[in-house]
């Protein structure tokens, strides 16, 4: 799966991306490494036995065209970009929610819209989405995140429907809470923090697995997707910060 293959991690300079990258690299992949910091990139290909740095803006189209045209063929795809800001909708902030649809979602359009036909050219190729559990219903202080986060949960089992009688595969792993730079701005009590380390680790292992979707921390994951069929008002009492 990963010995010896071609990885494109978009998302790949901080946090859960920067992890899979190392990760993945010790699993002996060859690896290209995209995001819009080239400089942390060229950092990280430095600890990276098999990596070329691709700078790459998802918000942009013309960025990620001239980055695809670049790749040559790759056998899978990690699209690993997790923009995010607390934000209420009684406190809006208009260009950071928008910013968060761009980046999370309409990024990964832009990313597949360039990938995917060569993937199918091919009859061959792995592409997985890193949604969350915040995408698995309404949550308060989540605009822009949750619902973006949803969105490309939504787009993962679109293209496995249409995947169906390809030999193309893919993934949508959900993580929880993920001790970044990110998280860091969260002032309530996030429970079963894992390191991107940890993180990393749970999805290669949902990578190689047979399950289209995959969520963890299994005990914390079960309250987002099963809480769906819980009454309303009771799941919001539950989930609601406690800052």
């Amino acid at each position: 799966m990963f010995e010896g293959k071609t990885w494109w991690i978009v998302g790949a300079s901080e946090g859960l991306g920067r992890a899979l990258a190392l990760h993945l690299d010790g699993l002996g992949a060859k690896l290209i490494v995209s995001a819009r910091n080239a400089q942390r990139l060229e950092t990280l290909t430095h600890e990276l036995s098999n990596a070329t740095a691709v700078a790459m803006d998802v918000s942009s189209s013309k960025d990620v065209a001239a980055a695809t045209a670049q790749l040559g063929e790759v056998d899978g795809m990690i699209y690993c970009v997790g923009q995010y800001d607390p934000m209420s909708a009684l406190n809006w902030n208009a260009d950071s929610a928008e910013a968060m649809a761009d980046s999370n979602f309409m990024g990964a359009l832009r990313v597949l819209g360039r990938l995917v036909p060569d993937m199918k050219r091919r009859n061959s190729g792995t592409i997985v989405l890193i949604g969350s559990l915040a995408g698995y219903t309404g949550l308060p202080g989540a605009i822009g995140y949750g619902a973006s986060k949803a969105a490309l949960m939504h787009l993962g089992e679109n293209l496995e429907a249409d995947f169906r009688k390809t030999n193309l595969r893919v993934r949508v792993v959900n993580p929880g809470f993920i001790k970044t730079r990110l998280t860091e701005k969260n002032t309530f009590d996030m429970p079963f923090l894992q390191s991107p380390e940890q993180a990393a680790e749970h999805v290669a292992k949902a990578i190689r697995g047979r399950k289209v979707s995959t969520a963890f921390p299994a005990p914390f994951s079960w309250l987002f997707r099963f809480g769906r069929y819980l009454p309303r008002r009771l799941f919001l009492r539950i989930v609601s910060p406690k800052t």
